[in-house]
């Protein structure tokens, strides 16, 4: 950025707003500084050029109060720019459930919303194929109402009698069926003009789960890919969230045709239908608040909010523990919301979960269409719900992979591999430590035993979120990859991650953590011999009975050498004996050389002064300072041990002490 351009816009920013009515009141002065970034904002500028305004500071020789504020300046602009980013990516993540949720409100047309619904189930999912079939009462069979990416006309023109193919299953029995190789699985009855439009489609894994009204299947919804593939239970749950939907599209149009044929046979209930419509209009008017700020950004208790307003009551949402048991479990059971007392509760599930309910309270006079509006509104708690734990578990997924990439060492583009940690927000440049943790409460229960490795997992995932690292699954435990903040040592960060990882889970967990490592793509086994050494010190401080405790090398001493994956000599003598080495070399003195004799004479300080050929006065005086310098237990047999490998390490390899300057 020029220079005059630079400081016209500071010139602008400083006095074109009063302190008491600027939006970062509050905040440490930045005298003009924002300006630069502002202007970087607004234009949408990468976040490297956030750099600019600082360094131009610098090179024009600004005061250090400047150059201070405008690094103050550059982070907020850049945790601006960064929340702004965020909430791009949370509403396109979010659009597609809840367009559908809009297209439902605002029903006009029942075969757009469907086709709507079996897209979006089709995008969200990434599957090949999705479609829908509908039951006919009278043929008793199901046919297929709608395709999305079908190409085989024989496929898109199949009937399925009850029981008959997979789609028939789920028909007849009213629950979720997935298969990851259609041909193979003899679970359901295969006929020919079932198995060959699935051949023709060339589909392979299919997962359907039943459209329902009440306790009547009047369809499945489909999701089906051209190869082998095992679908997860929240991919089943979202894809039988997305049924709920257009069941729920088909109800509303069921509705409305009797509302019209009403209104055509029965000229008297005008006054009636006038009322309904009003409540109808209620209900379209919810789902477009609820669309509208759950695109926005907003939360469950938003959306009670707005449903509140709308039936002219109070909703709140409320987790299971704290909801009338039984009436939950009813709304869960019919898929209604059900009256408790003056209240009205709507079980808001997700999947086989139920993680809580829309309580509507005081209202014991309930309107149909506005208790569907409160069932709609569970219903859209839910998919947010889904949506929000989606995301957060893709994104672990994805630090997972890459964390795992690092450790193999694999043969990897280190462009692609600093690419993807910048999507992250991890440096790959910066100093880090790896960290192996594992829990030490053990169970003889094998499935106890794997919920607790998915609890440390999900917890250290969400550490590494929020300290831009990563973490990933391995050897029965965890492994983090965590940047090293200045100032602190592997061992402080290794206690701090064991102390919050416990606490997470509820039971002691271990930490071991090697020594700090940068740039982590000059070598491919730079991670992978990092956390060899991380899990030598995690197996070595549960030997020594350290369990629940976090450590690094350097807290071993001398064993320190053996769990380095380098043998930091040079650091051990430092650590040990660096300050009797600095003060022989700044002073001229000869405590090093009175040790080497104090040792080998037995620790005897008579027979020291023999071989040093001194007064044993002078002995005593060259040890006292050598206590001053190690400190007063520097005798005792442990520090005593380290000492003397340390003065032989010393002799041996030639190890030079930085100036005390650098230390």
């Amino acid at each position: 950025m020029p220079r005059d351009h630079l400081q016209s816009a500071e010139r602008s920013a400083s006095a074109g707003t009063p302190a008491r009515t600027r939006p970062d009141a509050g905040l440490p002065a930045a005298d003009g500084a924002e300006a630069p970034f502002l202007e970087l904002l607004a234009r949408g500028a990468p976040a490297e050029a956030y750099e600019q305004p600082v360094l131009l500071a610098r090179a024009e020789g600004r005061p250090a109060e400047r150059v201070a504020a405008l690094e103050r300046a550059k982070l907020l602009a850049l945790r601006v720019r960064s929340e702004i980013e965020g909430r791009r990516r949370r509403e396109a993540e979010l659009s597609a459930l809840f367009e559908t949720a809009h297209d439902l409100a605002g029903l006009r047309d029942l075969d757009a919303v469907l086709r709507a619904i079996v897209q979006r189930a089709r995008s969200l999912l990434g599957t090949d194929v999705a479609y829908l079939s509908l039951n006919d009462p009278e043929r008793g069979d199901t046919y297929m109402r709608v395709t999305e990416g079908s190409v085989a006309a024989r496929f898109q023109q199949l009937r399925l009698g009850m029981g008959e193919g997979l789609g028939g299953l789920v028909a007849q029995t009213a629950r979720p069926y997935v298969t990851d190789d259609y041909f193979r699985d003899d679970r359901f009855q295969h006929t020919h003009s079932i198995d060959t439009g699935v051949r023709d489609e060339g589909l392979v894994a299919i997962l359907g789960v039943p459209l329902t009204l009440g306790d009547h299947v009047i369809g499945v919804l489909f999701a089906a890919d051209r190869r082998s593939r095992v679908f997860e239970r929240e991919q089943i749950a979202l894809l039988g969230s997305f049924a709920a939907l257009a069941a729920a599209a088909i109800d509303t149009a069921n509705l409305l045709a009797e509302t019209r044929e009403a209104l055509a046979g029965l000229e008297r209930a005008n006054e009636i239908i006038q009322d309904r419509s009003a409540v109808i209009e209620r209900a379209s008017d919810v789902h477009d608040r609820l669309a509208e700020l759950v695109l926005r950004g907003g939360g469950v208790h938003d959306v009670a909010a707005a449903v509140s307003e709308v039936l002219d009551g109070t909703v709140e949402f409320t987790e299971a523990p704290a909801a009338p048991a039984r009436a939950l479990e009813s709304s869960r059971a019919e898929g209604h919301a059900v009256r408790h007392g003056d209240d009205w509760i709507a079980a808001v599930a997700a999947g086989d979960e139920l993680p809580g309910a829309l309580v509507l309270r005081g209202h014991p006079g309930l309107d149909p269409v506005d208790q569907r509006t409160l069932e709609r509104a569970a219903l859209v708690t839910s998919l947010l719900l889904l949506a929000r734990r989606s995301a957060a578990e893709a994104e672990q997924r994805v630090r997972g992979e890459l964390l795992d990439d690092l450790l193999d060492a694999r043969d990897r583009d280190p462009r692609l591999l600093r690419d993807r940690a910048t999507r992250l927000r991890a440096d790959l440049d910066a100093t880090h430590a790896v960290l192996a943790a594992r829990l030490e409460g053990g169970t003889a229960d094998a499935d106890q035993e794997a919920d607790a490795r998915r609890r440390l997992w999900a917890a250290a995932s969400h550490l590494a979120a929020t300290r831009h690292g990563l973490a990933a699954a391995r050897d029965g435990g965890t492994v983090l990859l965590l940047p090293l903040a200045p100032g602190h040592t592997a061992t402080d960060l290794a206690r701090r991650t064991a102390r919050e990882l416990g606490t997470a889970v509820h039971e002691p967990v271990t930490v071991g953590a090697s020594a700090p490592v940068g740039q982590l793509l000059a070598r491919p086994d730079t991670v992978a011999s990092a956390y060899a050494e991380a899990r030598r010190c995690l197996d070595t401080l549960r030997l020594l009975g350290r369990a629940g405790d976090g450590s690094a090398a350097e807290d071993f001493g001398f064993l320190g050498l053996l769990l380095a994956g380098e043998r930091d000599i040079a650091g051990f003598v430092d650590r040990t004996i660096g300050r009797v080495v600095a003060y022989d070399e700044r002073r001229g003195t000869e405590l090093l050389r009175t040790l080497d004799a104090y040792f080998a004479c037995g620790m005897s300080p008579a027979r020291t002064k023999d071989e040093l050929h001194v007064h044993v006065n002078t002995v005593a005086q060259r040890l006292d300072r050598v206590g001053r310098l190690l400190g007063g237990d520097w005798q005792s047999p442990e520090r005593a041990l380290e000492i003397q490998l340390a003065l032989r390490l010393h002799r041996l390899s030639g190890v030079t002490q930085p100036p005390p300057a650098q230390r």
